[in-house]
Formats: structure tokens, C-alpha cells, sequence
């Protein structure tokens, strides 16, 4: 009797994970044609798909770096709300960067977004982003789920 017992709830915890299921996170105003989700919720793991800093209201780039990164930063802050969760709750960051002399500057902005703990980053400096942007950056949050 004890081995039905035992396949059955092997089955059933190996068959837990095929049962979460992700679900599209897309805050108010964005935009639904675009080929990609902003953010996927799988289970309590937020994907937060990677932001430029254009104003949502105008389309265009700010002139200041600085407010770019706030911008971006403000870009996936919408996305992370939407879904329920906040800079409190990232794990991990990317941020790539078109000038790596621009790190100084990007760090004094990002700094004020993310309480203690902070997450995880990884910056990159690549050769080019989408139009005239400088900084994309993609957020990787986490909670409990809720039962």
C-alpha cells in the first residue's frame, strides 16, 4: 500500500510546478502591440522586461541623463506595481549603458530606488540601445506567493 501512496505524491510534487502558471504584467497606458510582455509573473518571480527612459506621456527621452535614469528606473517601478510588487522586492538587476563613463552617474540615481537589502546587479556597457537611449534596465523581483 505504501508504494501507490508514494508514486502518487512524488507525482504529485514533481506535477507542482507545471501547475504555476505566468501571467502577463502590463501596467496602465502601456502600449498592447508591442511583441513582447513588459513584465511575466511565474509563481512569486517577477520578470520585468528591460526599460528605456522615455516618458510614458510623450514617447520622447528626457535631455538630462539623470532623469533618463529616473525615467527608466519610474518605467519599471509601473510594471513592478501593476503586478503588486515594489524596488523593496528586487532581487536582481541588469543595467546596460552605452558610455561606461556614465556609471558614476547612473549609480548616484539608481542608489535612492532600492532599500536595504539591496539586489543583485550586473552593469554592461554595449555598443547600442533603441533609438537614442543610454541606460535599459531589467528587474528580476521576488515574494512569497500567496496561497
Amino acid at each position: 500500500m505504501k508504494t501507490p501512496f508514494f508514486a502518487l505524491l512524488l507525482f504529485a510534487v514533481a506535477s507542482a510546478p507545471a501547475l504555476a502558471q505566468k501571467k502577463a504584467v502590463v501596467p496602465e497606458g502601456a502600449s498592447g502591440t508591442l511583441p513582447f510582455s513588459p513584465g511575466i509573473l511565474a509563481g512569486g518571480t517577477l520578470y520585468v522586461s528591460g526599460q528605456i527612459g522615455t516618458d510614458p506621456a510623450t514617447g520622447k527621452l528626457p535631455e538630462s541623463f539623470e532623469d533618463e535614469v529616473r525615467h527608466t528606473l519610474e518605467n519599471a517601478g509601473r510594471i513592478m506595481k501593476a503586478a503588486g510588487y515594489s524596488f523593496a522586492d528586487a532581487v536582481s538587476v541588469q543595467v546596460y549603458l552605452t558610455d561606461m563613463e556614465l556609471f558614476p552617474r547612473m549609480n548616484k540615481v539608481y542608489s535612492g530606488y532600492f532599500p536595504d537589502p539591496k539586489p543583485t546587479r550586473t552593469t554592461v556597457g554595449i555598443a547600442k540601445l533603441v533609438g537614442a537611449a543610454k541606460i535599459e534596465i531589467t528587474i528580476t523581483a521576488w515574494k512569497p506567493e500567496k496561497k
